[in-house]
């Protein structure tokens, strides 16, 4: 017998024979799935409890604000959040691309190259977000000038960006151990991160927004606060993390600019993509600014469910993008399709369940961020966008985490480019007499278009074989990488 048959193992109360049997075939096969979503879960839960921390406290900031005497500090704290998110999110390839570096070389089991790619995007996210933190200032009243709010909206937005932005060297820190973390196969530790610092910025919205007066600036308060918080957290487990992993830095590439280029170059179409994903996210916010103060402000409450969808299903997503890296890293093609099936069966499974939860809590669900009649009102008139989005949208988070582990971020790139330009731009043209009827149509589009152009990749892809490079290597039950003979 040869090759990876000889590691094959019998199941339980069945006798070993000299040849492998056809009913264990099937066997195997059954063994591997259980396993793979044994593993999706593991990662993914961890993953989907901290997604959801984040859209928890845009909706508490949303709550708190929403319950102010005036629709005014809701609508500043919104619009001067698209503009800081816009910038952070810009540099998201630092969370994305480390993810899916670091998990190809894990599964080559590269500690080495694994402690680098973590040092060299720290000093990327500082560099860049002391960068923010200045140039930033400058940027908003330009950003706030396009949009062209209500003098008051816009005096109020812009004092809140320019107290976020103090926190964009915490914020971009967090993004690379983040990244890291994922890759490496652990998602509880940014669970301990992402769900601290979220609930310490909860507690803080309370104290300076009620407790101390200062409405929308005191959000912006809390958040840096906590984000601060949350890095020096994220340090202390990254320390305990390293000292029990195997591998060392080499330092000297740190200083040399030309050992940053592999990484750069891997996220330069991150870099575009995440740029073209917010710029549609701004520019549907200045859309709806342009329609009232009260659009803006519904447009806003309905927005904290679209964050909300997208981080619970980012779970499954997050869980794909660690896997399929490991797995491509190690050469395992057929690992690799697995963990494409398995994980999209449970993001559809959780896209359905999101729908279903909005569609019957709607009345309970407007009601916890406004007493506002008028704001309740036009939300209820455009609720149903949100509830169809979750089932339209989740191809596209699905094969983002696909095409990230398997770094594949061109095809990302263009998928991204084409839905925008070719799609929701006109669209939105073609719309404008509607309203933000026509607005929220566009969107969801946009989102559907998205998952069409990658899907139509993938199944390229995956005809033209090239999603797992050759590998000397053969997956094995009986150990997880072995040479054939």
């Amino acid at each position: 017998m040869r090759g990876p048959e000889r590691f094959k193992l019998a199941p339980r109360g069945v006798p070993k024979t000299s040849g492998i049997q056809h009913n264990q075939k099937p066997y195997l096969m059954i063994s591997r799935s259980r396993r793979t979503h044994r593993q999706i879960w593991q990662l993914a839960w961890p993953m989907m409890l901290t997604n959801l921390s984040v859209p928890l406290l845009g909706a508490v900031d949303t709550a708190i604000l929403g319950h102010l005497p005036s629709p005014v500090y809701l609508a500043a704290a919104t619009l001067g959040a698209s503009l800081v998110t816009l910038l952070l999110w810009s540099f998201g390839f630092l969370r994305m691309g480390t993810t899916s570096l670091v998990a190809r070389a894990y599964g080559r089991e590269d500690h080495d190259n694994s402690r680098l790619i973590l040092a060299q995007s720290a000093v990327l996210g500082l560099l860049l977000g002391v960068s923010l933190a200045v140039l930033g200032r400058l940027l908003t009243p330009v950003a706030l000038a396009w949009i062209n709010p209500s003098e008051e909206v816009a005096t109020l937005a812009q004092s809140y960006a320019e107290i976020r932005l103090l926190g964009a060297p915490a914020v971009l820190l967090t993004y690379a151990l983040v990244g890291w973390f994922i890759g490496q196969q652990d998602t509880r530790r940014p669970l301990v991160i992402l769900v601290s610092t979220n609930l310490l910025n909860i507690v803080l919205d309370g104290v300076f927004i009620w407790g101390l007066g200062l409405n929308s600036d005191g959000a912006a308060m809390a958040s840096v606060v906590a984000e601060y918080a949350g890095l020096a957290l994220g340090l202390w487990l990254l320390c305990k993390r390293l000292k029990g992993m195997g591998g060392r830095l080499a330092t000297k590439h740190l200083t040399r600019p030309a050992t940053y280029l592999p990484l750069l170059q891997v996220n330069r179409h991150l870099f575009v993509r995440t740029l073209c994903l917010l710029a549609v996210f701004v520019f549907f916010a200045a859309q709806g600014a342009r329609l009232g103060d009260q659009v803006l402000a519904a447009n806003a409450i309905l927005l904290q469910f679209v964050l909300l969808t997208s981080h619970a299903l980012d779970g499954f997503a997050h869980a794909a993008e660690a896997l399929s890296g490991r797995a491509i890293g190690a050469g395992r093609r057929a690992e690799f399709f697995r963990i494409c099936r398995a994980s999209t069966i449970w993001a559809l499974g959780m896209a359905v369940l999101v729908s279903l939860t909005f569609f019957l809590g709607q009345a309970w669900l407007l009601t916890l961020f406004t007493e506002l009649e008028s704001v309740l009102e036009l939300a209820s008139q455009y609720y149903l966008w949100v509830c169809l989005l979750p089932l339209v949208a989740v191809w596209a988070y699905q094969l983002d985490g696909l095409f990230l582990g398997s770094g594949k971020t061109a095809a990302m790139q263009y998928a991204m480019l084409i839905s925008a330009g070719l799609v929701f731009l006109p669209l939105w043209w073609l719309t404008r007499g509607w309203g933000n009827q026509g607005l929220w149509l566009t969107f969801t589009v946009f989102n559907g278009a998205r998952g069409l152009l990658m899907g139509a990749i993938f199944l390229h892809y995956s005809r033209a074989k090239t999603w797992v490079p050759a590998h000397p290597f053969v997956e094995c039950d009986a150990t997880p990488m072995i040479k054939r003979s």
